[in-house]
């Protein structure tokens, strides 16, 4: 069983030793800000463990199996939130992963040591300062003085989840690596970082790598969940790295695209090596001592989704008549879109620059008024080919710092439903693009890991391999690529021109890092 706790939602997924699913029961939940605290984003722990509970327990139901059957459960989470516990090991607090109260703690954090602290914090861990703990810490010992002082331990979600079932709270590095706090190198705690700003270092607990056996489901929990006790409760890790895992990116110098809400270009690297420009975020890899150099194209998913939801209505009317989905018919109608979409330029998430990120104003450039060339069916492949160009720069700027030279990626998530999709994305790349069958990895990680640390499978490495097939690759049609590399150039110069806009308080940012 794999307990994945994404940003919206959490699920417990069951399958057989041959990676196929058997069950799944999901439940959405929110993360509130407090009206207090601008830039919050709470994670309530108990109704949220009620949730995870409740899924379990139907995942085993719809099963239809006897609990024994499931010899192990590990868990995964979105990154970068944070669970702190007491001296009684009671979690007591926590946040969600893009949690920005600790705006004015980035802000002083920057200017320290002469501005090279958060430069000391990159090289070390591969994480700036805008999501990573120290600041959030920080914000707490300030403004919730009462409330640090009981602090004792520190985990990640997915640790929490694994300290629910089991009893033992360790972190595991994938995770535990988006805190700023880990030694890319070493694999384990950099104490200094927190001592360096006043904040105590003896909250860091025990590192366990991902596959490690904790133990096995305890009596209360198994009760309230219908698990059982002879279960054993196995180290899990970060959703994106156990998503790789899944996808069969196992070794050094595979690169996958995760297209999701947000878009993730993930890398692997042989050993841990950082930007000298900042621009790229470097994390532990669940596999020693793989790191993965990350880039996030924000909003992705969204951006279509708005894109159908505002201007779609009546694609949406005749899809469901078709007896389709509303994305494929828009597919099927910018297929007949010229390569480039007519000129028009979409302009909303940035390559990465992890060091000062924010981007421009969502627009359009180069509508026209001809309606045979600028209409929805131009417009939504723009948005495609847009997405492709970002992904693209991301990946040249992990090429360029790490060395590894690429010749094909992954791509999963939802966006890789998409034929046209995948395609346009080997021709803006002129990588081949290959689709797994199982396209929302990571679960299939996370239950992975769970059959490793139980010796049902090796290692993750050889189960990734194993378990992993392909249903279709796209080759890139050189023509269109080079087609694509002049619009690419051109969507750099004009995004470039974009931000002056919103640097002159003219426009406004889609997104800003907490800090800036």
């Amino acid at each position: 069983m794999a307990l994945d706790a994404g940003t919206g939602s959490v699920r417990a997924v069951i399958f057989d030793l041959q990676g196929n699913q058997i069950s799944s029961a999901q439940k959405e939940w929110t993360h509130l800000a407090d009206p207090q605290i601008p830039g919050s984003m709470n994670f309530d722990l108990q109704p949220n463990w009620e949730l995870a509970s409740e899924c379990i327990k139907q995942s085993i139901q719809r099963a239809n199996i006897d609990a024994a059957q499931i010899v192990a459960v590990s868990t995964c989470s979105m990154r970068e939130g944070i669970v702190l516990y007491d001296q009684q090991q009671r979690a007591i607090w926590a946040c969600g992963n893009v949690d920005a109260r600790a705006v004015e703690e980035v802000k002083a954090l920057k200017m320290l040591n002469d501005r090279t602290f958060e430069k000391k914090v990159y090289d070390i861990s591969g994480q700036t300062l805008a999501l990573s703990a120290i600041p959030r810490l920080l914000w707490l010992s300030k403004h919730q003085p009462e409330l640090y002082a009981q602090v004792h331990a520190i985990s990640m979600i997915s640790d929490w989840l694994a300290f629910m079932l089991s009893g033992e709270l360790v972190v595991e590095p994938s995770n535990a690596g988006t805190t700023g706090l880990l030694n890319l190198k070493t694999r384990n705690w950099q104490p200094d970082l927190l001592e360096a700003v006043g904040l105590n270092s003896d909250i860091l607990p025990a590192v366990k790598e991902t596959g490690s056996l904790l133990g096995k489901v305890r009596s209360e929990i198994a009760a309230a969940t219908g698990l059982n006790t002879e279960t054993c409760v196995v180290v899990g890790g970060g959703d994106v790295q156990l998503g790789c895992v899944g996808l069969g990116i196992t070794e050094a110098s595979q690169a996958a695209i995760i297209g999701g809400t947000f878009w993730q270009q993930v890398v692997n690297l042989p050993e841990a090596k950082t930007d000298p420009e900042m621009n790229i975020r470097v994390n532990p890899h669940v596999i020693p001592p793989l790191v993965q150099a990350e880039s996030i194209s924000f909003f992705t998913g969204l951006t279509m989704r708005w894109f159908r939801d505002a201007f779609c209505e009546a694609e949406k009317h005749l899809a469901e008549q078709l007896g389709i989905d509303t994305y494929t018919l828009l597919e099927q109608m910018a297929a007949r879109v010229p390569v480039g979409s007519n000129d028009i330029v979409p302009v909303f998430s940035d390559a990465m620059h992890f060091k000062s990120w924010y981007h421009a104003s969502p627009s359009f450039i180069n509508l026209s008024l001809d309606s045979a060339k600028c209409n929805k069916a131009a417009l939504f492949r723009a948005l495609e080919e847009n997405a492709a160009i970002v992904s693209s720069c991301n990946l040249d700027q992990v090429q360029k710092f790490s060395g590894v030279k690429l010749s094909s990626v992954v791509f999963a998530g939802g966006g890789a439903k998409g034929q046209l999709w995948s395609q346009i994305l080997a021709d803006v790349t002129g990588l081949t693009v290959n689709i797994p069958v199982v396209k929302e990895a990571t679960a299939l990680g996370c239950a992975i890991a769970a059959g490793v640390g139980v010796g049902a499978y090796p290692s993750l490495r050889a189960a990734g391999k194993k378990l992993v097939k392909f249903e279709r690759q796209h080759q890139p049609d050189q023509q269109n690529h080079a087609i694509y590399q002049a619009h690419k150039k051109k969507w750099i110069e004009i995004y470039h021109q974009q931000l002056l806009l919103v640097d002159s308080d003219l426009t406004t940012s889609l997104w800003k890092a907490p800090g800036l």
